[in-house]
């Protein structure tokens, strides 16, 4: 048995403006950093003793991920950054107001950037794109810990960890696309053989 955390980064800057992020690298709010004291507070409570992190190249992530080990007083964990777990990229859409982009290119468009399985912005990716880099990494990197029976923290965004997400719950196209992570609330995954899921539990 093993314990997988998924956790989405505190709302960020740009979440509280409306805006596309993307690769943009903003920084958390003060709401997005009381978010992640609130998670690490819940990950302690519930008694989980992480032995290897995750997280993005992004520091919306990373400051989440630190501010949740120093809840768990467990700073000096190994963590491991990288790129693919980074959040979708929105292209030529970065930055952009999402009301204001719903104005210029309409609603019906916008929706479909958004919420399609493979449909890019442009110049960025789409929810396919995005798994097709975080897939293979959590498959190489992250599920051989698990399957070890180590405890496994990984703190990202949105759309990388649905598309973990989808693969870990076998969900179809449109079982993700209607799926939502909450920013700073974990997701608490016990996994039995061949990553089986056991348990899950969310921690809001």
């Amino acid at each position: 048995m093993s314990v997988l955390v998924l956790l989405r980064h505190g709302e960020s800057q740009w979440n509280l403006e409306n805006r596309f992020t993307g690769w943009v690298d903003v920084p958390l709010t003060e709401k997005g950093r009381a978010e992640a004291h609130r998670a690490g507070q819940r990950l302690k409570a519930a008694g989980i003793r992480f032995s290897r992190c995750f997280t993005s190249k992004l520091q919306r992530a990373q400051e989440t991920l630190t501010i949740v080990l120093e809840e768990l007083a467990a700073r000096d964990l190994p963590v491991v950054e990288d790129v693919a777990l980074n959040e979708r990229h929105y292209g030529d859409l970065q930055g952009l107001d999402k009301a204001e982009t719903a104005r210029k290119y309409g609603d019906e468009q916008v929706h479909l950037w958004r919420r399609s399985y493979d449909i890019a912005p442009p110049g960025g990716e789409s929810l396919k794109d995005t798994a097709a880099r975080t897939l293979p990494f959590f498959v190489k990197q992250i599920a051989p810990l698990l399957e070890s029976g180590t405890d496994v923290l990984v703190v990202a965004h949105g759309n990388s960890l649905r598309s973990i997400v989808m693969d870990l719950e076998k969900l179809s196209r449109e079982q993700v696309l209607a799926l939502n992570l909450a920013t700073g609330v974990p997701l608490v995954y016990e996994l039995g053989a061949a990553l089986t899921i056991e348990r899950k539990t969310i921690l809001e």
